[in-house]
């Protein structure tokens, strides 16, 4: 019990550390060069942050106007300013695809006679055709007997050729009115912009 004891004893002294606090700054011994460090000041950062991002995109539609028996183009187009974009598309009738598509039926039915008269609608065919010593139809009649008959009465191939360019006249309106409308537009972004 008396060996418990002393190591209990020996335990508790052991542990028991004192330190001394000083004050005193320290001394630089003989020989020694000794420096002094101190820091103080002030500090300033002055900072600006630019934050650059893209500007927000008008993208033009996609217009699908790859079908096969389709005759018609799509057209898109997109403008983008700082503050405001816009984007259109539309589709546009192709006449000559139509009158090609129209001829080519009609032939694969067996009237003949009926294509040709259907690509006789263009000037430039119906010229051809009476260059070519093979006029277009008329009222049911073919060869040299649709040639007089279309020189007796010039009206017939005005009229003929008139049903065309009503067509390109109202595919002109067409393209007027949406020139009218991209005007429009153009004049609005351009008072967004001032």
């Amino acid at each position: 019990m008396y060996k418990i004891l002393l190591t209990l004893l020996l335990m508790t002294m052991g542990s028991i550390v004192l330190a001394q606090e000083t004050t005193e700054e320290p001394t630089c011994p003989t020989g020694y060069i000794c420096t002094k460090g101190e820091t103080s000041g002030t500090q300033t950062i002055d900072s600006t942050t630019t934050v650059k991002s893209p500007p927000a995109s008008a993208i033009s539609p996609s217009i699908n106007a790859t079908n096969s028996d389709s005759c018609t183009v799509g057209v898109a187009g997109a403008v983008q300013t700082q503050i405001l974009g816009i984007s259109a598309g539309k589709t546009v009738r192709d006449f000559n695809c139509e009158r090609l598509k129209n001829a080519k039926t009609l032939y694969d039915m067996g009237m003949k006679v009926a294509a040709v008269s259907v690509m006789c609608q263009d000037e430039r065919i119906f010229d051809a055709m009476m260059d070519a010593g093979s006029p277009c139809p008329y009222d049911g009649m073919i060869g040299d007997m649709a040639k007089e008959a279309w020189k007796s009465d010039p009206k017939g191939k005005e009229e003929n050729n008139g049903r065309d360019l009503r067509i390109f006249k109202d595919w002109e309106k067409e393209d007027a009115d949406t020139a009218k409308g991209a005007m429009g537009v153009g004049a609005l972004l351009l008072l967004l912009l001032l």
